[in-house]
């Protein structure tokens, strides 16, 4: 009898343990189902390239190798499936890819926004002296081709002096290919409140009027704590689990309102936590200056991407209408170059002032509890992250290695872009090796 009774005990052991497993593993199906879908989607329909590429290097992870995915080229759409569960991405034109969720799918995809004229930029940016294009060119084919500091590059790009002298692209991959941020987009969305601040659109040391945060202590949550990353506000930016990061992602309509919902853990201004809600709240709070979506868009393209000279950008939004810009945006690797430039150039570009002056000095001031690493929505090498590379660094940091490395004391910026993991390119070999090539010619 203790026997049979030991035996339904173990039994019912097992059975709940099961239970368990298969409902933690259904709160994880939006994310899994859903980076598939909008990856792969992004890539074919954004970027241009080959699903199988993709699925062999981009998704080739965790749960998201095992995804079924079905790219439809007639519907622009992307449906990616995992054991009992399903996810749909949809292209837009001009808009980009958008995880669809919630109930108004349809609806969503019914509207039909006019589109201001995209002008055809001619090519700004100019060749470097031959001579040390001809130093640098052995280092790019290394890295790229030969993948000697590690990674996949898709794009490498060398600026100094605001010119080209290194440039390489890998398999599939072309100048005029449009590639993810990923978390770069924070610097981007760091400008367009700048290009705000300057038109007297928003204040950035000003208390923020934000309906939800009126009753509480949030109601003193400034701009400035929020590119500071020192809201306050609570956060779990672990990406290998059900986390914040994933779950907005991947799971909500609206991104920004479900990180502006979190409750405040900390006196805004005094702890520093990075937090891609935090970024998504700021692009929330921009859109909400303007009477509509194509509004909005338009005044990016006119303020921000025009000047640069980037043609047809797509800062992908979510179901709400509001750019995710924490992480979807895609312009080619010499526009992220533009970018960086740029800031090189005390927010000018093409001899017109697009930053207002002293924003790139406010950019690159380190946030009071980020011990030197952050400043506004840029990282900072103050701490020397990179230990060989000047402390005047300042870049854009992107999941899986996206960067663009702005070194003023060299008058010099690198661009990379393609699939890093964790990191494992050796950024600091890298950029070291640069300069002493710069260095050599000088």
């Amino acid at each position: 009898m203790k026997k049979r009774n030991i035996g339904r005990l173990l039994l019912c052991v097992v059975v709940l343990a099961l239970l368990g497993g298969c409902l933690y593993l259904n709160t994880l199906m939006p994310i899994i189902t859903g980076y598939a879908a909008k990856n792969l989607a992004s890539a074919v329909f954004v970027s241009g390239r080959n699903p199988q590429d993709v699925e062999q290097l981009d998704l080739n992870f965790s749960f998201i190798k095992y995804t079924r995915n079905k790219v439809d080229y007639e519907h622009k759409t992307v449906r990616s499936r995992f054991l009992w569960a399903s996810s749909t991405a949809a292209f837009r034109e001009g808009y980009g890819v958008t995880l669809l969720r919630g109930k108004n799918k349809e609806a969503f995809l019914a509207q039909a926004y006019p589109l201001p004229k995209e002008p055809d930029y001619a090519e700004t940016l100019q060749q470097g002296d031959s001579a040390e294009i001809a130093r640098l060119e052995p280092l790019a084919k290394a890295f790229v081709d030969d993948k000697s500091y590690n990674g996949t590059p898709f794009a490498f790009v060398v600026l100094h002096k605001g010119k080209v002298v290194a440039e390489r692209y890998g398999k599939g991959i072309t100048p005029e290919t449009k590639l993810l941020s990923w978390s770069m987009g924070k610097s981007f969305t760091s400008a367009l409140v700048g290009i705000m601040a300057g038109d007297s659109l928003v204040n950035v040391f000003a208390p923020m009027d934000i309906p939800e945060w009126q009753g509480d202590d949030r109601k003193d949550i400034t701009l400035n704590n929020l590119l500071q990353m020192q809201s306050g506000l609570a956060w779990n930016e672990d990406y290998g689990n059900r986390s914040d990061v994933n779950l907005m992602l991947h799971r909500e309509e609206d991104m920004g309102l479900y990180a502006l919902n979190k409750p405040l853990e900390h006196t805004p201004g005094t702890f520093w936590y990075y937090s891609s809600g935090t970024t998504n709240i700021v692009m929330r709070y921009l859109r909400s200056k303007f009477p509509s979506d194509q509004a909005f868009l338009t005044y990016q393209r006119e303020r921000l991407f025009g000047p640069l000279r980037i043609d047809n950008p797509y800062f992908e939004p979510d179901m709400s209408g509001t750019p995710v810009g924490s992480s979807y945006l895609y312009i080619t690797a010499r526009d992220f170059a533009r970018f960086g430039q740029m800031y090189l150039d005390d927010g000018c570009a093409g001899g017109r002032r697009i930053l207002p002056e002293g924003w790139v000095d406010y950019t690159v001031t380190p946030a009071s509890a980020s011990e030197g690493r952050y400043g506004a929505f840029f990282w900072l090498n103050r701490c020397k992250v990179c230990p060989d590379v000047p402390e005047d660094m300042f870049s854009c940091n992107g999941h899986d290695g996206q960067q663009i490395y702005m070194i003023p004391s060299k008058d010099l910026v690198v661009v990379v872009l393609g699939y890093s993991p964790k990191r494992c390119i050796d950024f600091n070999a890298l950029l070291k090796d640069i300069i002493d090539l710069i260095d050599d010619g000088e």
